[in-house]
């Protein structure tokens, strides 16, 4: 087993999870960062550097989830912290359309059951399944650490307030896939409370990415601040929290 601490970033071959996985190798980790494809997710970690390694890792295949976890027992021998990124905002929205456009198609009376289902396996189905698969490494980690990369669109104590500037884009999809991730963090707190293990979830903030066709107004490396400095916490730092750069708590 090596010495230097190991993290797994999920949907780290670009984005917000890419500056993750470049930050945590700064900061002294091996990296693996996790791509569905494992071409992309190669290029990427040549692009952060010696201490970065591609895993073939797809969230929403149990396979593919379970060689990478067999995998990073065998060839590095421990995992101190997982970063469950990878996300998909949705499947049906067409080139040039934005949000907010895409947001009125997409109503509870109106939306795809088929794409609701498909951003949920993703983003609720596909963080639990690469928990259970990871957990047994990340119990023998002196200090394990889990981070789920959430949205403060998930915030049901926010969208439920009428003054809310984007209450009206709150829909059963990406939306709601967040607040169902929130969810799943504080099931995992709770399950790992007695524990020296500790799981947050985090909003990056809205920033420029592929997930919202770069309508965003930060940037992929102010998104990775939050999400790496919850992956560094030390021994007295929280568990069951949701928050923003920097430490500002969002409500549930």
């Amino acid at each position: 087993m090596q010495d230097k601490p190991v993290a797994l970033v999920t949907g780290a071959n670009q984005g917000i999870g890419f500056h993750i996985a470049k930050d945590l190798v700064k900061h002294g980790f091996t990296v693996l960062v996790g791509s569905r494809n494992f071409e992309r997710g190669g290029a990427a970690a040549k692009a952060i550097g010696p201490d970065a390694h591609a895993v073939q890792l797809d969230v929403t295949d149990r396979e593919s989830i379970s060689a990478a976890a067999v995998r990073i027992r065998i060839e590095f021998g421990r995992l101190d912290v997982l970063v469950n990124n990878a996300a998909i905002s949705n499947t049906s929205k067409q080139p040039g359309q934005s949000v907010e456009e895409y947001s009125k198609l997409n109503r509870p009376s109106t939306v795809s059951i088929d794409e609701v289902r498909t951003i949920w396996e993703t983003n609720v189905f596909g963080t639990l399944a690469v928990y259970q698969a990871m957990l047994p490494l990340l119990r023998e980690a002196p200090a394990g650490r889990i981070v789920n990369v959430s949205s403060g669109a998930g915030s049901l104590a926010r969208v439920a307030d009428p003054s809310f500037p984007y209450r009206h884009i709150f829909g059963p999809g990406y939306s709601a896939s967040k607040t169902a991730m929130n969810a799943m963090t504080l099931t995992m707190a709770i399950e790992l409370e007695s524990t020296g293990i500790k799981v947050n979830a985090c909003s990056p903030g809205f920033i420029k990415t592929n997930l919202n066709a770069y309508e965003g107004t930060g940037s992929v490396e102010e998104g990775a601040l939050e999400p790496v400095r919850l992956a560094l916490l030390g021994p007295d730092g929280p568990t069951g929290t949701f928050t923003r750069w920097e430490n500002e708590t969002i409500p549930w």
